[in-house]
């Protein structure tokens, strides 16, 4: 019998996920991670918390917890913090994944004696010989596999995905099956660490912001931001467009005629550039950090692929090269590439890796 650590957040996905690895033979230890959250804020971990130690309960399985909120300020929100200080926007999400999840939580599993961990994401895996392949979920409006693609061989090896194979209504009734204490709790929503705070607000926090120009394509200046830092390229919400009596007849026109939308961020100018035409913000390549390839070797370039250039967007098609120093994405049409963000590759239901956007062209 393996013994398998599923990682509880309190919610019904996890739940689910150590009731069926129990019900598969699996010896299952459900474990709660506590991380950072700030002062500041509200939060709900102990509740959360109180939850995995019922849904551990009912199952009649060990309940552990590990306490890994000093890596997580430090690994996952303090990285955060510190790009969107550069004006670079950062998925907080594949960083949790692969250094606390994967990362801390795995190394620590391993050490109190289980042989695989598993989670509550969308997501399955798939063993080909000996090469192991992450797949997306089996449904497409949960499927996780964007924030996994930095996993490598080892990470998929002695990882289970219980709920990949299942529709989330499915998981629901699975729930209520298993007569899990959190079979109608609701998903959680934004943010863990975050609460019901806006992305803006918290960065607030923690970042010296200073009003600055809104600059159009015109090069005029249009109106006021409350800090370059948080806006982000394709961003049309949060800008204060001026309408004053005192602008010339025909910036008003310009002005009134909106949306604009962020086409660059410069936070040592603290400047933001906005344009009223939507294409402004779009760019056919972009040269990736960082790249990863969850299958082990760099495949044969040119790649043709699909490529999700952030969390729920449509796949495109993109053609992935070599760029010298960095790797380059070329797509057939444009798309919102905003640097920071993850550009994850896949082929049909495989997912292949995926890069940080450096920069955008």
């Amino acid at each position: 019998m393996r013994k398998v650590f599923v990682g509880l957040s309190g919610g019904v996905d996890s739940a689910v996920s150590a009731a069926l690895l129990k019900e598969q033979g699996y010896e299952v230890v459900g474990a709660f991670i506590k991380i950072w959250s700030p002062e500041f804020l509200e939060c709900t971990w102990r509740e959360d918390r109180l939850d995995a130690m019922r849904v551990c309960a009912t199952l009649g399985i060990p309940f552990r917890e590990i306490d890994l909120s000093r890596e997580y300020r430090e690994e996952v929100v303090g990285d955060m913090i510190e790009q969107y200080r550069q004006g670079i926007t950062p998925n907080p999400d594949v960083l949790c994944n692969r250094r606390i999840k994967f990362g801390a939580f795995s190394r620590w599993a391993l050490t109190q004696g289980a042989e695989m961990i598993a989670t509550g994401h969308y997501a399955r895996i798939e063993k080909r010989g000996n090469i192991f392949s992450l797949l997306a979920g089996k449904d497409a409006t949960k499927d996780q596999s964007y924030f996994l693609y930095r996993l490598g061989q080892e990470d998929l090896a002695r990882t289970l995905f219980p709920i990949g194979e299942y529709e989330k209504g499915e998981v629901r009734a699975l729930a209520r099956k298993f007569d899990l204490p959190v079979a109608v709790k609701p998903d959680s929503q934004g943010l863990c660490f975050a609460g019901d705070i806006s992305m803006p607000e918290f960065l607030a926090r923690f970042i010296s912001l200073g009003k600055g120009p809104i600059i159009n394509e015109h090069g005029e200046r249009i109106g006021e931001h409350d800090g370059a830092a948080l806006y982000t390229i394709g961003q049309r919400h949060g800008l204060h467009i001026a309408r004053s009596s005192s602008q010339s007849s025909e910036l008003l026109r310009r002005s009134e005629s909106g949306p604009y939308f962020v086409i660059r961020v410069d936070t040592a100018s603290n400047t933001v550039f906005v344009s009223s035409r939507h294409g402004d913000a779009l760019a056919h390549e972009a040269t990736l950090r960082d790249t990863h390839w969850i299958e082990g070797e760099t495949p044969d370039l040119p790649l043709h692929a699909e490529a999700v250039p952030r969390y729920h967007a449509v796949r495109a098609a993109v053609t992935i090269s070599d760029g010298g120093d960095s790797m380059r994405a070329c797509f057939t049409d444009p798309q919102l590439l905003s640097p920071g963000q993850s550009l994850v590759f896949y082929e049909g239901e495989r997912c292949l890796g995926g890069g940080i956007v450096d920069a955008r062209e």
